[in-house]
């Protein structure tokens, strides 16, 4: 059997982003999907990525899949890495498991040496889009949270990310978390997200003031690039300390251990070089005590489903991504989808990743650009807006 064929499809969610899924068949028509990570503005990059190694996967087999890995590392990346590469691979990887799984009639995880939990517990993420008051995000948190979701997360900080900030934009992150967590209560867990947007001296005194709050993790206080500086944080906090959404290497991630830079992993399987490389991440994580907790800024259907079956394998999983946002258009395409409730999804049984996409649905909603972010405004009424955005106080 061999590879026959991959086909790219960019779909528009109508929020977010634009996401990118990589359909393969082989010469006995039997095809696995596969899903890339993406950055908004950036999707057609990736996608000429996998058309550019197209030509070296085809007329391979299916089940070489680490085999295959290497050779376009060696041969066609010319080890030179980079995170369009591996974005690229990993959507190629994780659809020649879906091959394999159907091949074989199992599932993904049986595959690999069976699951370890029956199911796979998510928070929500992306239900804060377009957000612009402190009210809004309290309404948004309630509407998750009668969903039956029991953790979430979002970014409290207000305007771009930039690496030194304001007292008063310290104030406005601690002042929304805290009408948050009030009108949440205490059963819900908060993940709270960085952005790697700040200097470590921001992020130990916004850490430290949302101790009181009880927050489940805090991701990616500052840029992994040093990781020097994620280890000074993780030293000056009592809050679990997340890194590795920009981290793509086992290499890269050596360097946490090394530095004990963090307590939570969060790998993005879309964008790691797809499930072979997260169950290395997880098993090299393990015997230093470090959780894993999957990014998934992909979609509910592959992306999730490629998530979860790495979830149900690895011991020291934590907790998982899904986009909430990205799930009414998705629900029109999957044939079918993933089975989840309140806050939990369920392992697929179907061989293979389980889920499935409606093609000719598919090609409904092509690539469409999302409109530019122009922060102008943002810099000219920071910090009077901090009296109109529904904070009654927000002074230290």
């Amino acid at each position: 059997m061999k590879i026959e064929r991959i086909e790219t499809f960019l779909f528009h969610p109508g929020s977010g982003k634009n996401l990118l899924f990589v359909r393969i068949e082989t010469d006995e028509g039997v095809h696995g999907w596969g899903e890339a990570y993406v950055g908004v503005k950036k999707e057609t990059i990736v996608e000429d990525w996998i058309k550019a190694m197209a030509p070296h996967v085809i007329g391979r087999s299916p089940f070489n899949i680490r085999h295959t890995g290497q050779i376009l590392f060696d041969d066609f990346a010319i080890r030179r890495t980079s995170v369009e590469f591996l974005c690229a691979w990993s959507a190629i990887e994780i659809a020649l498991w879906d091959i394999v799984g159907k091949i074989a009639g199992l599932p993904v995880y049986d595959l690999l040496g069976g699951a370890s939990r029956e199911k796979v517990r998510i928070y929500a993420n992306g239900w804060w889009y377009g957000v612009s008051t402190i009210d809004q995000t309290v309404e948004r948190a309630l509407e998750i949270k009668a969903r039956g979701f029991t953790a979430l997360k979002w970014d409290p900080f207000p305007g771009p990310w930039r690496t030194f900030i304001s007292a008063a934009e310290e104030d406005y992150a601690v002042a929304n978390v805290r009408a948050v967590r009030e009108a949440l209560g205490p059963d819900v867990d908060l993940l709270i997200d960085a952005h790697r947007r700040v200097a470590p001296h921001h992020a130990i005194r916004v850490a430290r003031r949302l101790e009181e709050f009880g927050i489940f993790c805090y991701e990616e206080p500052c840029l992994s690039d040093n990781i020097d500086l994620v280890a000074e944080v993780r030293r000056a906090i009592s809050t679990p300390v997340v890194t590795g959404e920009t981290l793509y290497t086992k290499e890269q991630f050596a360097q946490v251990f090394e530095k004990r830079a963090a307590d939570i992993l969060n790998p993005d399987v879309c964008a790691v070089g797809g499930i072979l490389q997260m169950l290395d991440i997880a098993s090299a994580a393990q015997p230093h005590a470090v959780a894993i907790s999957p990014h998934n800024y992909n979609s509910p259907i592959v992306g999730l489903a490629a998530t979860v079956h790495v979830s149900a394998l690895i011991p020291n999983f934590l907790i998982a991504e899904c986009f909430v946002n990205l799930e009414p258009a998705c629900a029109e395409i999957a044939a079918p989808g993933l089975v989840s409730e309140a806050g939990w999804v369920d392992l697929p049984t179907a061989p293979g990743l389980g889920v499935d996409i409606d093609v000719e649905a598919l090609r409904e909603r092509p690539y469409r650009a999302f409109p530019h972010k122009d922060y102008r405004q943002y810099w000219e009424e920071f910090p009077r807006k901090n009296y109109v955005w529904g904070v009654a106080d927000v002074t230290r």
